[in-house]
């Protein structure tokens, strides 16, 4: 039962948000669901979960791994929400980039699909029904498309469109794929994970094979791989850092119904071809955005492409297997953390700044006496520095790649994140150095704690793990396929 309030409680208090009257009743119930949210998904990690309605909800070890990035993320970004919902502006205000005068989406919606993109993202860590766990990756779609268009100007307008569009057409294609899935066993074989598994020598390979492609193009395009990722840039740029870090949810949910799919592909012996497209969508991704961010000057956007790089790298991870998956999945933990923070971080950088220009900010570490430090310390976490867990994740993905035999695809590897690390920290260190172009001025709690402590959880992962969760993490392995 735990594991479906999960699902329950934020949906439940989702509804409510739209309809009660108080600004600060709403807040607190954000804040109220996201810890007791944190609460329940700590203690699903105590017990043994069962199969509910039929077998297709099922909270298993992936799914109990994606449940906690989701629910470490949601808890900051809530917290944080509170302060800056009571920051923003109410009625009409000039725009910062081009002056015209806008106003917000009303603080019930936003406070309302927030509550209930998390109990989407809910839906599909616990889906064991391949067609349920589409049926939650659109509903995922549907929640967070009024979040994206909180500043109602036309520049969040055209993101909104820009991810409804290219988002709704990835969907399609994973519907097609999830058709040709069931046609591959016939018309015999339900959806639910445990029957497809268990059919999997009897699929027939070609069919399983084109639902993989579809399924990946699809579903890939929620994650954000390129080339399918043209909506992330915008969507990231113009809607408000806490939508942007609750994004980082929403792909890393895409990556797991990725990785459910090949589990079928590994139990049909088709392990070897989802294997190939996973590791050459993952450096084509690592190499756009590498590109990109050698040349970026829109500081929300350098963090949007260093999230397709950072999805390329989970899927080269996955597509490695063996200790790769291993270290795929601890990347999702870690590149979590760290990218969430920044997301929070360049927030207050805006607000302090009024710019999204990188030459527009200098001096942040001396303007911003607490934010510009995280600032440069999530850097060092997000482009893999020791003792950060992204250093630890992508090493055991570059010593799966040795220890497999593939050298010249851990030179590969090497080379697009060292190139990735040059544009994200020339970048991102040139703000916080220099002269400070604005007054030092204090900070509002709320807008420093949760940084601080989503880098916290970036750097504890580089240093420790506790039991639970290396037991999970190990056993989340072997069921997509590392082992």
């Amino acid at each position: 039962m735990l594991d479906a309030l999960t699902i329950i409680v934020p949906g439940l208090a989702g509804a409510a948000a739209f309809v009660l009257p108080q600004r600060t009743i709403r807040r607190w119930l954000l804040a109220g669901v996201a810890v007791a949210h944190l609460l329940l998904t700590l203690a699903t990690f105590t017990g043994r979960s069962r199969p509910m309605f039929d077998g297709a909800l099922l909270l298993d070890a992936p799914g109990r791994l994606f449940l906690l990035i989701t629910s470490v993320l949601f808890c900051a970004a809530a917290f944080y929400a509170v302060g800056y919902l009571d920051r923003e502006t109410r009625g009409q205000r000039p725009d910062m980039v081009e002056g015209g005068l806008f106003s917000n989406s009303p603080e019930a919606r936003f406070t309302g699909c927030l509550l209930l993109f998390l109990a989407a993202m809910s839906f599909v860590c616990m889906a064991a029904n391949l067609g349920l766990l589409w049926v939650g990756v659109e509903a995922t779609t549907l929640a967070s498309a009024p979040l994206i268009y909180f500043h109602r100007h036309h520049r969040s307008l055209e993101a909104t469109w820009k991810y409804l569009l290219l988002c709704s057409v990835g969907i399609a294609l994973a519907l097609f794929g999830t058709y040709m899935l069931a046609l591959a066993g016939g018309g015999e074989v339900s959806l639910h994970m445990s029957a497809l598994m268990a059919a999997g020598p009897s699929l027939d390979p070609t069919l399983l094979k084109a639902a993989f492609v579809f399924l990946l193009v699809g579903y890939g395009t929620k994650m954000g791989l390129a080339p399918m990722h043209t909506w992330l840039p915008d969507v990231y740029s113009e809607s408000p850092s806490v939508v942007a870090l609750m994004s980082t949810c929403l792909l890393n949910v895409s990556f797991l119904a990725i990785l459910r799919v090949r589990q079928v592909l590994s139990a049909a012996g088709q392990a070897q071809f989802s294997n190939d497209l996973l590791v050459f969508l993952g450096l084509t991704s690592m190499a756009w955005a590498a590109v990109f961010l050698l040349r970026q000057t829109d500081y929300k956007r350098l963090l949007a492409y260093s999230s397709v790089e950072h999805m390329g790298i989970l899927a080269f991870g996955a597509g490695i297997g063996g200790a790769g998956m291993h270290g795929s999945l601890m990347h999702v933990l870690a590149h979590g953390a760290a990218k969430g923070a920044m997301f929070l971080l360049a927030g207050n950088i805006l607000a302090a700044y009024l710019t999204k220009s990188v030459s527009g900010v200098r001096g942040a570490v001396r303007a911003l006496p607490v934010s510009g430090p995280l600032w440069v310390a999530g850097v060092l976490a997000l482009t893999g520095m020791p003792p950060f867990g992204a250093f630890v994740s992508e090493l055991a993905i570059l010593r799966a790649a040795l220890a497999g035999g593939r050298p010249y695809l851990a030179v590969i590897f090497l080379l697009l994140l060292a190139m990735a690390f040059i544009g994200i920290t020339t970048a991102a260190l040139r703000m916080a150095q220099g002269e400070n172009t604005i007054p030092a001025r204090p900070e509002p709690t709320s807008a420093v704690w949760p940084p601080l402590a989503l880098l916290l959880a970036a750097l504890a992962l580089g240093l420790w793990q506790p039991a639970p969760l290396a037991e999970v993490l190990a056993a989340s392995a072997r069921l997509t396929g590392g082992f």
